[in-house]
């Protein structure tokens, strides 16, 4: 025989108010989570619009070829003087995820102080011929961002001229160059990119801790609204099976 009691037994007009006070508390309690989290999605947001760098400052002011790429040249915004070199010299970085859509980066060394500084024009979504992607002509100056080398390469392809990655120390011996920058840039300016889209700078890092507190106060309500769940479950469940008794 089945002891169990059947669902019209759920919605008895004795239950019917635990009902409707359950689910308003669990709604606010959802409610008030949310709100939370999303002050602290505010929170760092804003955080990491104050520690974003200000305006650009001369590439060579804060940094050399024979230094090392430092945590402070991260993400800096800098003005580039340079010569770029042939186009014939630049290659594709592959795997550049934009908007959602695989691409690749198109790199061109640029000499500045003596030596090869890479940088990126912009972001397609094929491989093409590298002539139809002239660089500019004589001494230009332009505004990029620092990156550092990346750490791993999948690597170099001398027929299609490509790579899985700017790491350093791969590109110096591949590409026969006496000198590279130990880091290197993604251009901000539309006379780099000549056609190309602009590559997606990465996004500022910020501790989590920034706004904690409402990540705090955003997880305590999600629990409050599973306890409240629960308190509904094993009440309303009593209820029901007092009545069947």
């Amino acid at each position: 025989m089945n002891d169990r009691p059947g669902l019209g037994a759920w919605f008895a007009p004795r239950l019917l108010g635990l009902h409707l006070v359950a689910i308003v508390a669990i709604a606010v309690c959802l409610f008030m989570a949310t709100w939370q989290l999303g002050v602290y999605d505010q929170r760092q947001s804003e955080a990491r619009a104050e520690d974003s760098p200000g305006a650009a400052v001369p590439l060579e002011d804060v940094w050399s070829p024979d230094e090392v790429f430092m945590e402070d040249h991260d993400q800096l915004p800098v003005e580039v003087t340079g010569r770029f070199r042939p186009a014939a010299e630049q290659f594709w970085v592959t795997d550049r995820e934009q908007d959602g859509v695989t691409g690749v980066w198109l790199v061109a060394p640029v000499t500045v102080a003596d030596a090869e500084l890479l940088v990126v024009r912009g972001w397609t979504e094929r491989i093409g011929e590298l002539s139809e992607h002239p660089v500019p002509e004589g001494p230009v100056t332009f505004e990029a961002v620092l990156q550092p080398g990346d750490a791993g390469s999948t690597g170099w392809d001398a027929t299609s001229r490509t790579i899985g990655s700017v790491r350093i120390p791969t590109l110096l011996n591949e590409l026969g160059h006496d000198d590279l920058w130990s880091g290197y840039a993604i251009a901000t300016d539309e006379q780099v990119a000549q056609g190309l889209e602009p590559a997606a700078l990465p996004e500022q890092d910020v501790s989590w801790t920034r706004g904690g507190r409402n990540l705090g106060y955003g997880l305590q309500w999600w629990v409050f609204a599973g306890f409240a769940a629960f308190m509904w479950w094993r009440m309303a469940r009593e209820m029901v099976l007092g009545t069947e008794r």
